[in-house]
């Protein structure tokens, strides 16, 4: 009986450490999916020279929304993409669009 006692009292006190603790974490700003891969097809055969720009998630707001990589003009367009991203601002979380640079 007191070994029967002693084997019950050992699982429970096994099973008890197995319990996780539930935490909640809250951030002031959305986090960003995590992007999908993108198989990158062949350019359109035109005139005019194109380049990659990759998909990226836009932020609408309220929810992200994913925006499909697709060729555009070369021209006009800066060398370097840079994905979007959030920073803290003097008034709070800011979302900098992805965009070209040069």
């Amino acid at each position: 009986m007191l070994q029967r006692l002693s084997v019950t009292l050992v699982m429970a006190l096994l099973l008890a450490g197995c319990a996780t603790e539930t935490k909640v974490i809250r951030a002031d700003h959305p986090p960003v999916p995590p992007t999908p891969t993108e198989v990158i097809p062949k350019p359109p055969v035109t005139a005019e020279p194109l380049m990659w720009q990759p998909g990226y998630w836009e932020w609408t707001g309220s929810a992200y929304v994913w925006r499909p990589g697709q060729y555009v003009p070369a021209e006009g367009h800066g060398n370097l993409w840079m994905p979007g991203y959030w920073h803290q601002g003097p008034s709070g979380w800011v979302w900098e669009a992805p965009h070209w640079t040069s």
